[in-house]
């Protein structure tokens, strides 16, 4: 073959395919799984007023539809039950024909990084190279792994990993959604049917982004969030650029406002700083949790150190554990480090030219703009250090001093170039362009950048699953996973975000057609990322058996359901009992407190009869309220007979640390 001629055959079919007028979503791909038993839409583009023909071979049926005047088109066509695999070919004179197409069931799986966190990736769960190896015996379960975008306003197009949908095998599972992957795994086991799973979840975001802008204009207090969206451009180097300038328009202002600085100088980080009059707090910890409920806002924390005489003229490392968001830290009044960001680990050099011999004040200034906040992670993070077998540990009390509390000035500007978290931006960008593709229903795991606002959740979660529902026109079934543990378990009765927000997603199953897998079981003290997600993918996958496929299994652990007080105890009585009540390994029960009517709790003494349990401690003769698991990270051992734990609850109403005005 002669050398231009080749060229000539490569040019033509070449520009052959890329004159194809059809264009389709990622999720109208090789691969794909459709919905069974139901009218499916598919669309897509093409020329303007330009017919399309869509084929299915299932039922050979051909589906003729008209293109609008920008092109756009979309028909239904009818699915079977479930099998495959089959072809549908899609032509506007030019014919794109999709192969291995299967009939399922499809679930949308969404949330933040602990429905992101992948088998393998950065997750890593128990056991994952078996697991990606297994992974190659279920080819009838699909993914389609849709790709981080924001957008200020909704759009119709994604774009997904491999550009479309992947068969499920070793290597498509690593990097795909482990609670997503062990909750479709079950499901193809268990109903003996295709399953499409389509993971839609971005690491470390709050609620009010996967929700859209006219579901929440209804909450008097997102108006001031929602109106900041007016006005942003469309462009990623737009929004940069608007962002620039207004975060140093409010950082300006700020430093004007700052009680601890004055004329640009950090007053309060001065070593011979007066802090007498200041508090204390235990460092590491949520400031929230710590005597500041419900605060944001900027807060100087100050420690008073000796430094041993032979460190003198040495440099040091000085490391403050991970902060939440944003810090400068002092050394003897002289700045050190900043950061911004949340939770990112501050470690600084300390110049030898600083060191002396002595009393040292280490000052930090900390900026929390929403949610919990304050220095945190483990007691060891935090300390001064000459060498790795010579430090000075630094957890413990801390003075500490509110600056400015947020509710007074103007929010923070979000950076929306990048930054998910601002009401609508994934609703928007990662949800909004899967509207209408025909779903079986919806998991759900989230809640770690809401347990700040737990209470505000109560009305964030309905509101959310309800306009998801409305988008899609039927009101499809949704099972959430509650909040495992996580942080250093409590020694003492404690108020607890996380133990509020694990109540405002339990409140949400009064919403018809949902269900919860409890994870208090499996949380890790040290990783916000349970490494088990095994069994949060049984636990989701049995409520959607039972719940939604009539399948005659327990598929929740007990549920607090009333209690009666009796004397100087109080009887709690729980459904979800399936074959009696027990305590991990016939131990006695944990994780209960009761309280009289000073609010205080104590630790409870608890005992099993029959479907109830007693509770009651020499401290409290006259109880009125008991709490189970009622901490970030509790210490509890409550499940049924079928070996599914108990759900954290409390019997009081009395007002939590959440509980604060946010308009």
């Amino acid at each position: 073959m002669n050398k231009n001629f080749a060229i000539s055959l490569l040019f033509l079919f070449g520009s052959a395919a890329l004159s194809a007028q059809v264009k389709l979503l990622p999720i109208f791909s090789d691969n794909m799984v459709l919905q069974q038993q139901t009218q499916a839409l598919v669309w897509g583009e093409t020329k303007p007023n330009k017919t399309v023909e869509v084929t299915t071979s299932w039922n050979k049926k051909k589906y003729t539809v008209q293109a609008d005047a920008q092109g756009k088109w979309k028909t239904k066509v009818e699915t079977p039950v479930a099998g495959g695999p089959y072809t549908m070919t899609i032509s506007d004179g030019k014919p794109v024909k999709l192969n291995n197409v299967m009939i399922g069931e499809v679930w949308v799986c969404s949330g933040q990084s602990n429905m992101e966190m992948q088998v393998e990736g950065w997750g890593k769960v128990n056991n994952y190279e078996q697991e990606k190896q297994e992974a190659n015996n279920y080819p009838n379960i699909r993914f389609l792994l849709v790709k981080n975008a924001i957008s200020p306003k909704p759009i119709d197009k994604i774009e997904a990993a491999e550009n479309g949908w992947q068969v499920c095998s070793s290597k498509s599972v690593a990097n795909f959604s482990a609670a997503g992957y062990f909750f479709g795994r079950d499901l193809n086991k268990y109903r003996n049917v295709p399953i499409g799973l389509i993971d839609t979840s971005w690491g470390g975001t709050i609620i009010e982004t996967w929700t859209s802008h006219e579901a929440l204009a209804t909450m008097p207090s997102m108006q001031k969030r929602l109106k900041a969206l007016e006005g942003q451009p469309a462009t990623q180097e737009g929004r940069k650029k608007k962002y620039e300038a207004d975060v140093e328009a409010w950082k300006v202002n700020i430093e004007k406002i700052d009680k601890g600085c004055v004329n640009g100088e950090a007053i309060w980080a001065a070593p011979n700083f007066d802090d007498n009059a200041w508090k204390t707090m235990k460092i590491p910890g949520w400031m929230q949790e710590n005597g500041l409920p419900g605060f944001n806002g900027l807060v100087w924390f100050r420690k008073t150190i000796d430094i041993p005489a032979g460190w003198a003229g040495k440099e040091l490392t000085l490391n403050v554990g991970t902060i939440d968001d944003n810090d400068f830290t002092y050394f003897n009044g002289v700045e050190v480090g900043h950061t911004e960001g949340w939770m990112a680990g501050r470690s600084y050099k300390i110049p030898k030219s600083l060191v002396k011999g002595g009393k040292a004040v280490i000052a930090v200034r900390v900026l929390d703009t929403g949610g919990n906040g304050g220095i945190n992670g483990n007691p060891e993070s935090i300390s001064l250090r000459l060498s790795d077998s010579e430090s000075i540990q630094m957890a413990g009390d801390w003075k500490y001093k509110v600056s400015l509390d947020l509710r007074e000035i103007e929010p923070m500007p979000v950076d929306m170039s990048w930054n998910p978290n601002y009401p609508t931006l994934l609703f928007n960008a990662m949800l909004n362009p899967l509207i209408p593709y025909a779903i079986k229903g919806a998991i759900w795991y989230q809640g770690e950048s809401n347990a700040g606002e737990a209470y505000q959740y109560r009305e964030l979660m309905p509101l959310m699953i309800t306009d998801w529902r409305n988008r899609w026109g039927y009101d499809f079934p949704f099972y959430m996973v509650q909040l495992a543990s996580f942080t250093a378990q409590q020694k003492e009765p404690v108020e607890s975000t996380w133990a509020e927000l694990r109540e405002a997603q339990t409140r949400t199953l009064h919403l018809a057609n949902t269900g919860m897998a409890v994870a208090i079981d499996i949380g890790e003290e040290a990783d916000i990322h349970p490494k088990n997600k095994q069994e949060v993918g049984r636990r989701l996958a049995l409520a959607a058996r039972a719940q939604t496929y009539g399948e005659k299994i327990p598929y929740s652990g007990p549920m607090y359901r009333n209690y009666k007080i009796e004397g100087n105890k109080i009887r709690i009585n729980f459904s979800h009992v399936n074959g009696g009540l027990k305590t991990k390994n016939g131990e006695k029960p944990k994780g209960f407190t009761i309280a009289g009517l000073d609010h205080k709790f104590h630790w409870a003494d608890a005992v099993i009869e029959g479907n109830s349990i007693v509770v009651s401690s020499p401290e409290v003769p006259f109880p009125v309220a008991v709490r189970y698991a009622w901490a970030d990270y509790p210490v509890c051992n409550m499940y049924n007979g079928a070996d599914l734990p108990m759900s954290p609850f409390r019997t009081d109403d009395w007002k939590g640390i959440t509980n604060v005005d946010k308009q």
